[in-house]
């Protein structure tokens, strides 16, 4: 038996309880969690913004070690340090036929299976996104796990599996920022900060981070921010004070507020591009007006997981932290066990901070 962060029912606290896990079945792999991030699709998940199946073991940020694989499995081993996949690409879909692996149709079709039973009453679990990462170990299909790039350690790898490749891919997958280019980004927790640090990679030659709490100011300029505001109802007329009246080349949203997109596409230039990362609920409406949308000529786009092939991604994101140029260890600023979850939703709630990072 190991313990789990378990979401008995929607709206519901989660129980760090102990959960019976099977041995891995054909094509399926035993993974040793070494440490798992708290992001806010969890909490997404946990209040119903996203739905999945309950009683479920939530997290879906995560790297760990093998320890045994079910027949069939050839790409990994025990012993093997490996990231986990939540959106694993089936590759023959009609998104993953046109190379967009990252809207693939069944990647989340295992978080409907049951995975594991709770120890106390033997009800079934179901595996959150996939993964299940809130848990000491856990059982998922090969295609959920990757290796980890050579010399990162595994609780930093950690956290390659969302946030980093999130933040990365929007900026260089989805909005393409160019060297020169201006960018502003929307939100400084464990996304935003990976994104400030993207755009710094990409060349980008003014990063404006923007957030409700002033505190985080010193978080985002570690992270690459140059200019840092505080968000309000003046935030666009500020970021055109910074960038000689024009606005910003590009806006990156980390949030999922109607307000916030909203805000972050007016801050961009006549032409700019606006990246919605953040996931929002249906009531949160986003509204434009026909003329508005001829005259400024900008373009709104979502971004699902960083636009990204974690596959392909993963190497390159490797050598950026090898090389020094990408920091893991500056999404971080807590460390906790299993049972401090519940406050590390209630701090992202409250805006505190950046990725709590539980480590087992």
């Amino acid at each position: 038996m190991v313990r789990a962060a378990v979401l008995p029912a929607i709206g519901s606290p989660l129980e760090i309880t102990e959960i019976e896990l099977p041995e891995p079945g054909p094509g399926q792999v035993r993974v040793r969690l070494a440490a798992a991030g708290v992001c806010h699709s969890d909490l997404s998940l946990s209040n119903g913004t996203m739905r999945v199946p309950v009683p479920a073991v939530l997290g879906h940020e995560g790297a760990g070690t093998v320890v045994a694989v079910g027949e069939g499995v050839t790409r990994v081993a025990p012993g093997h340090g490996v990231v986990l996949n939540w959106a694993p690409s089936c590759g023959g879909c009609h998104a993953c036929s046109l190379g967009e692996v990252w809207l693939c149709a069944d990647a989340l079709t295992g978080a409907g299976d049951v995975y594991a039973k709770r120890a106390h009453d033997g009800a079934d679990l179901h595996p959150g996104l996939n993964v299940a990462a809130f848990a000491e170990e856990t059982v998922v299909a090969e295609r959920c796990v990757l290796p980890v790039p050579d010399g990162v350690p595994l609780t930093d790898a950690a956290l390659l599996g969302c946030a980093v490749l999130t933040g990365y891919g929007a900026v260089h997958n989805s909005a393409r920022v160019r060297e020169g280019e201006s960018v502003a980004v929307f939100g400084v927790g464990g996304v935003g900060l990976a994104t400030l640090q993207a755009a710094r990679i990409a060349g980008a030659s003014k990063i404006v981070a923007v957030d409700v709490s002033p505190e985080k100011e010193e978080l985002a300029r570690r992270a690459g921010a140059t200019d840092y505001v505080v968000a309000s109802e003046n935030t666009a007329r500020e970021i055109r004070g910074l960038t000689g009246k024009q606005g910003v080349d590009v806006a990156v949203e980390c949030v999922g507020r109607a307000v916030t997109i909203r805000t972050a596409w007016e801050s961009t230039r006549r032409g700019g591009r606006t990246t919605v990362v953040g996931i929002g609920g249906k009531d949160q409406q986003v509204a434009f007006n026909a003329l508005e949308i001829f005259h400024w000529g900008r373009t709104l786009s979502g971004c699902v997981y960083g636009n990204s092939d974690p596959a392909e991604d993963l190497p390159v994101l490797g050598d950026h932290i090898r090389s020094g140029r990408l920091d893991l260890g500056a999404l971080v600023t807590e460390h906790i066990a299993l049972d401090g979850i519940p406050a590390a939703f209630d701090n992202m709630l409250a805006g505190k901070g950046g990725r709590a990072l539980v480590v087992f």
